[in-house]
């Protein structure tokens, strides 16, 4: 995610809720991906679990790029 999107979510966070949640899940599914990437090595079922994440990680970050297109469109 650049800093200028960051810094925007930033100020968003305290008065919008849905926008709150998709990043505090985002930020947790980076730990959990982070966590997987320390592993030497997988299992198949980290790897799947792995997948997983990522994809719902990247839904994620979509569905706030939505909300903060709402808010610029709202600001001018």
């Amino acid at each position: 995610m650049e800093a200028k999107e960051e810094a925007l979510i930033r100020s968003l966070i305290e008065t919008d809720p849905e926008l709150r949640r998709h990043y505090e899940e985002h930020l947790e599914l980076e730990r959990r991906l982070a966590d997987l990437r320390q592993k030497p090595y997988l299992t198949t079922e980290e790897e799947i679990e792995q997948k997983r994440i990522q994809k719902q990680k990247l839904a994620g970050k979509d569905r706030m790029m939505e909300i903060l297109a709402r808010h610029r469109r709202a600001a001018v």
